[in-house]
């Protein structure tokens, strides 16, 4: 494992000028101490010369009175504050127990960033990656190691992980609240934190080495979700030159927004249960006790909401008027985003068990839907089970949105298909099972083995994108693992540079087309662009979605 994370990183630095400095050059020429519009801050330096500043205030904690409201400005500190360890992460249950976490606990005070620069002052204007993470709007962190920004420092970028609030306390919308409100909102904490922190972006990351006028924003799944949202918000959409999503839209998925009267009902319903008959009695339960009414069955899911004010109108209304951020788009998703067990629970997939639920699901267009996911054999029914239940999970929602921006934004999208499977688990993992969140599950010695993945699962990417193999321990990563990910780590990182990911030694990635007949990058061991095979199946899926 070292030789290879050795190899990865020589491959890396003849690639990438920043790496030819040495350690003991950068330390010697960049200081620790960062100036912000609210205090000094006191990092530290890698050692691989890269100045890290962790847990780093955005917005006043959310607590008390604050709690549910719009994210308010850091007070102003007068001594120097550290910044060398990740700040508390967002309220959340442990309901991926695959997610990894290098932050100090849970609290409701969780707005914080972390900063990773190479530059060795203020006045180099690098470009900047802001980087949202996912765990369907209940979990993650920034302090994830999956997320970390030391490698995409390296390659000369200021990167950027953000937290911001989930569940009931990020999402929860009331009458109240919305009564309240200045802007007649309620819900979409989470959505405007991450707002917040773009601005503080703005404000701040050149004191960082950063150019505010190249920004690009980037997450996966939830994160992915987040991106399309800040490029849809008037609040947000100028806070950027760029975007990236990996795996998720807001565009016609079962995510939200719901209307805010539904938000509301939600609401009034989850505090009814708590014998909280007001705003004020909500605001006064515990954080702890709050998060663990969330978890009692039948407690309704907290979706964002169309409020007006965040959201002015329904996300592909925003982007079918090109009044979305009209910004470089880079997106994709995996090749196997979800199991057929999605779509077919505990029933085995052969042709007669899928036909019939493809009938349960669709009625009268269920011949439509068998024609484009064809169940010829049992193995095909397999394989077509597997494609519509990704695609009904989040890869059509990703795919409309890089549609339509294609279509309206007159800005290039660069569209993905990363179809690497992970390699073999270290013999150290036992008996376990790939989590949807990143990382393992554990299975008792006696339970069946797991089939090895036919494809890429939800999630598996990151680390490839982001430059992280050798932080995640879970996987025996070969040489090739590290191939893949030197290529699709070049690609993001040219386009957050230029807006364009093609650069010298990578196969030519064609910008999508308006219409039919595109190419999309498929991400391999041999990655090559290829004609797009998959937009009829996405049509009627449109089709279906009435939109």
């Amino acid at each position: 494992m070292k030789l290879l994370l050795l190899l990865s990183l020589l491959t890396a630095g003849a690639a990438s000028p920043a790496l030819a400095q040495t350690p003991t050059t950068r330390m010697a020429t960049a200081p620790t101490q960062v100036q912000t519009a609210n205090g000094l801050l006191e990092g530290l330096i890698t050692a691989n010369g890269i100045r890290a500043f962790k847990g780093v205030p955005f917005a006043a904690p959310p607590v008390g009175e604050r709690r549910w409201k719009a994210p308010q400005p850091v007070a102003n500190w007068t001594n120097v504050r550290p910044a060398k360890d990740f700040g508390p992460r967002a309220m959340q249950l442990p309901l991926f127990g695959d997610m990894n976490f290098r932050s100090n606990g849970v609290s409701e005070d969780c707005l914080y960033l972390n900063v990773w620069t190479p530059a060795k002052s203020g006045r180099e204007k690098l470009p900047v990656l802001v980087y949202f993470y996912g765990g369907g709007f209940v979990a993650g962190d920034g302090s994830e190691p999956r997320y970390d920004g030391e490698s995409m420092a390296r390659r000369g970028i200021v990167a950027v992980t953000v937290n911001y609030r989930l569940g009931v306390f990020g999402f929860l919308a009331h009458p109240e609240l919305t009564q309240e409100s200045p802007d007649h909102a309620s819900g979409n904490y989470g959505f405007l934190d991450q707002s917040a922190a773009l601005r503080w972006v703005q404000q701040n990351i050149a004191a960082f080495g950063g150019d505010p006028q190249q920004v690009t924003i980037a997450g996966e799944s939830a994160g992915s979700m987040s991106v399309s949202a800040q490029m849809i918000s008037p609040l947000s959409k100028s806070l950027f030159a760029r975007a990236i999503g990996e795996s998720g839209s807001m565009l016609n998925t079962g995510f939200g927004p719901v209307p805010l009267s539904q938000g509301e009902q939600a609401g009034v319903a989850f505090a009814s249960n708590l014998g909280a008959s007001s705003l004020a009695a909500l605001r006064a339960l515990p954080a702890q006790q709050l998060l663990e009414a969330t978890g009692k069955p039948g407690t309704p899911r907290f979706a964002p909401t169309l409020d007006g004010y965040f959201f002015p109108k329904l996300p592909v209304a925003t982007f079918a008027a090109g009044e979305q951020a009209r910004v470089p788009l880079l997106v994709g998703w995996n090749s196997q985003e979800m199991s057929y067990q999605f779509l077919m629970g505990a029933e085995k997939p052969t042709v007669n068990n899928y036909t019939q639920t493809v009938q349960k699901l669709y009625g009268d267009r269920a011949p439509e839907i068998l024609k484009l996911y064809p169940a010829a054999n049992d193995a095909q029914a397999e394989q077509s089970a597997t494609a519509l239940a990704g695609d009904r999970f989040i890869a059509y929602s990703t795919w409309k949105w890089a549609d339509m921006h294609a279509q309206t934004s007159g800005q290039p999208v660069y569209r993905y298909l990363y179809a690497r499977p992970r390699p073999a688990m270290t013999p150290e993992m036992g008996n376990a099972t790939a989590g949807l969140a990143g990382g393992v599950v554990k299975q008792a010695p006696s339970a069946p083995k797991a089939p090895p993945a036919a494809g890429a699962v939800h999630s598996a990417e990151i680390e490839y994108a982001l430059g992280n193999l050798a932080t995640n321990k879970v996987y025996a990563w070969t040489p090739e693992d590290y191939n893949v990910s030197q290529t699709m780590q070049s690609y993001f990182a040219n386009f957050i540079k230029t807006g364009n990911p093609n650069g010298k030694g990578l196969p030519t990635w064609p910008a999508l087309s308006k219409g039919p007949g595109g190419q999309v990058l498929r991400l391999d061991v041999q990655t090559k662009a290829e004609p797009d095979q998959t937009r009829p199946r996405y049509l009627l899926l449109d089709q279906q979605a009435g939109k």
